[in-house]
């Protein structure tokens, strides 16, 4: 393992993300406290509480797990798209690193940066709420794989991607709408029992439902599915990584 490789791509990456303190820090703060002032006091006067949970804690594993797709995706999508699109990719093909070496770089930076931004917004919904973590172990080994496995999917996006306008369709077009139908900002309970189980369908729902019962003990699926779509997650975008850079789909003309 090229260890001296890794820490090159991980520091590139991490260096420009703290070069960019408003965007990669402020503005997600600032997006937590309009989904705060929107859900959790217009929404919140007319629904007091969740299962025994203020709906304002209740929507907090919600708004983390919104932002920390986002930002995966966002991050690793970019990471990856910009050399490719200056042509500064084919110098990291012809260097002596692996593919695993490449993935551990990019995906590794992209998803400290989406933990980092988690914990920013947690610390920034205290001053709102109490929220308390019952599991705090899991709630940590959720969030982190749930930001490695989006970080991977961003990979595969930024690959993918042909121009700036694929490499935003993913987030914008998929991803936001199946977190918001996901129960981000409710539980899957909640609603009418076809429309509930069309809800199971969509996997960002086992994700959701994971992290918050972290928190909160509650679940909208059990906790082995949660952690079985998660692993299935993982183990499909990793075949796919190895088996672009095997190929050199999309990497190479």
């Amino acid at each position: 393992m090229n260890w001296q490789a890794v820490a090159t791509i991980f520091n590139h990456e991490m260096a420009r993300f703290w070069r960019t303190p408003w965007e990669s820090l402020a503005s997600p703060v600032v997006s937590t406290v309009l989904y705060f002032v929107v859900f959790g006091a217009a929404i919140g006067a007319r629904i007091q509480d969740v299962e025994g949970v203020s709906y304002g804690a209740f929507i907090v594993p919600g708004l983390i797990m919104l932002t920390v797709l986002q930002q995966s995706l966002s991050n690793a999508s970019f990471g990856i798209f910009f050399p490719k699109f200056v042509g500064t990719m084919y110098e990291i093909l012809a260097a002596p690193v692996s593919f695993l070496e490449v993935v551990m770089g990019y995906v590794g930076a992209a998803a400290l940066k989406s933990v980092i931004i988690a914990v920013v917004i947690y610390l920034t919904a205290l001053f709102f709420v109490d929220i308390p973590i019952v599991h705090p172990f899991w709630a940590l080994g959720f969030l982190v794989l749930t930001a490695f496995g989006f970080s991977l999917m961003g990979f595969l996006m930024g690959i993918w991607a042909k121009d700036w306008q694929q490499l935003q369709f993913v987030p914008l077009m998929v991803i936001t709408p199946l977190v918001f139908l996901g129960g981000a900002f409710y539980s899957a309970s909640m609603l009418p029992p076809f429309w509930e189980a069309v809800a199971h369908l969509n996997p960002v729902l086992y994700l959701i439902s994971g992290f918050r019962w972290a928190f909160f003990g509650l679940a909208d699926v059990p906790v082995a599915a949660s952690l079985l779509a998660l692993a299935v997650f993982l183990g499909l975008s990793l075949v796919a990584v190895w088996a672009i850079f095997r190929t050199g789909w999309r990497l190479r003309p």
